[in-house]
């Protein structure tokens, strides 16, 4: 391809930038999905064998050390790249609605995040040191429960969003074909 040339946008209106982005988007979300999967699969069936003080320290443990620039990219990342994908998209009809219903879904994973599960992880972090808690068990109590419900909300969320953000990227395939 010359210098003069061009490559044709995947979807007609739009730059040939878009596509990529929504391909990034629905990668950060399906990586988001995953820790979500892995939590309510693997980490808190795990956890859930453990004694109080060691369920408590776990997860303090956890809860700091997955704040870390990998994981900011993949939380925030998966939702600003689909909201620029909605931006850059809204002119195409179809392809646009399941952007915006992908975007959506991941505002509701975010919203839980921040609404539900942060406040329990600070919380939890907020009772101490697990060898000097007086009442292990009750810390436990307010926390796990509500922490793995609100985490399969998350989940279901994040699924349903990449599921729709899936769909928009076999449209713009189509499109591009």
């Amino acid at each position: 391809m010359t210098q003069t040339q061009h490559q044709a946008p995947a979807v007609p209106g739009t730059r040939p930038s878009a596509r990529w982005i929504l391909i990034a988007g629905v990668v950060l979300n399906g990586l988001m999905a995953g820790v979500w999967f892995a939590y309510s699969t693997s980490v808190m069936g795990a956890l859930g064998r453990a004694d109080d003080r060691t369920f408590i320290g776990v997860m303090q443990d956890i809860n700091e050390v997955i704040q870390n620039p990998a994981f900011f990219l993949a939380l925030f990342g998966a939702l600003a790249l689909p909201a620029y994908s909605a931006w850059q998209l809204r002119r195409t009809g179809t392809l646009w609605r399941w952007v915006l219903a992908g975007l959506v879904l991941y505002v509701g994973v975010f919203a839980v995040t921040s609404g539900a599960s942060v406040p329990l992880n600070d919380t939890l972090a907020a009772a101490g040191n697990p060898a000097k808690i007086s009442d292990p068990a009750a810390v436990r109590d307010d926390f796990e429960d509500p922490w793995v419900l609100w985490n399969g909300v998350r989940f279901v969320l994040n699924t349903a969003a990449l599921v729709c953000l899936s769909r928009a990227l076999v449209i713009v395939g189509r499109r591009a074909s």
